[in-house]
């Protein structure tokens, strides 16, 4: 999962993000309301979840929820200030927010609230995604195959390994590019080595392989990589 998260105050942003990248979510990081702005346009990048402080440099975090909503964009978003009247709260809800939380806060209720607002938003993911003998668990982040020949396995993923295999359940038998890959579980600012794609579905493959999956990712040259756990056998 991807969240955009536009913090200005160098501290808490870090914070956040750290927090945020030991859940797994792959987070982009951004200072200024307008940069933002620019993040939400870019149709190569999807986004689960927005959490935006109200006071930014260029664009406000209000004004950059009430251009989502009147551009009919669905993305749950979060609202960090540090007003707490009753009033604030009103024109935060108002502006098309989702939820609101008064700094200072706790991460344990910041990621508490992140998770209900993946409750309620159906196009976000059900606690389980299961597809052929493979089951993502989102409540304890376990990956589980359950072989017809085999007893259920854990499989020891890393948070990348994690992230990919998400993608690639959520895209079975179908070609995904690298470059798709690339955008969606790396952040805008990071600048991955030119084979950090393949060097990751590599590991993934030899992981599932050992846990009974046959030939799980195909890699198609010159076009990118398929998932085949549909037509692993039952």
């Amino acid at each position: 999962m991807r969240v955009l998260l536009v913090e200005d105050e160098p501290d808490l942003g870090a914070a956040i993000k750290r927090a945020l990248n030991q859940e797994k979510y792959v987070v982009d990081w951004v200072t200024d309301g307008t940069e933002a702005w620019a993040y939400l346009e870019n149709r190569w990048t999807q986004y689960t979840l927005a959490i935006l402080d109200w006071m930014l440099p260029g664009i406000s975090g209000l004004e950059l929820c009430q251009r989502l909503r009147k551009n009919n964009n669905p993305l749950p978003v979060l609202i960090l200030t540090a007003r707490d009247r009753i009033e604030d709260k009103v024109a935060g809800l108002d502006a098309g927010a989702d939820d609101y939380l008064v700094k200072p806060f706790g991460m344990a209720e910041l990621l508490a609230r992140l998770r209900a607002l993946q409750r309620r938003s159906p196009h976000l993911q059900p606690k389980e995604l299961t597809v052929g003998n493979l089951t993502l668990d989102y409540s304890s982040s376990a990956v589980v195959s359950q072989n017809p020949n085999r007893d259920k396995q854990v499989i020891p993923l890393t948070n990348k390994e994690f992230q990919l295999l998400e993608y690639f359940m959520k895209h079975p038998n179908q070609i995904v590019t690298t470059e798709q890959i690339r955008n969606q579980l790396w952040e805008v600012s990071a600048e991955p080595a030119s084979n950090v794609v393949a060097a990751q579905v590599r590991l993934l493959r030899r992981k599932l392989t050992n846990s009974g999956c046959t030939n799980p990712i195909e890699t198609l040259h010159g076009m990118g990589y398929r998932l085949n756990l549909t037509d692993e056998p039952k």
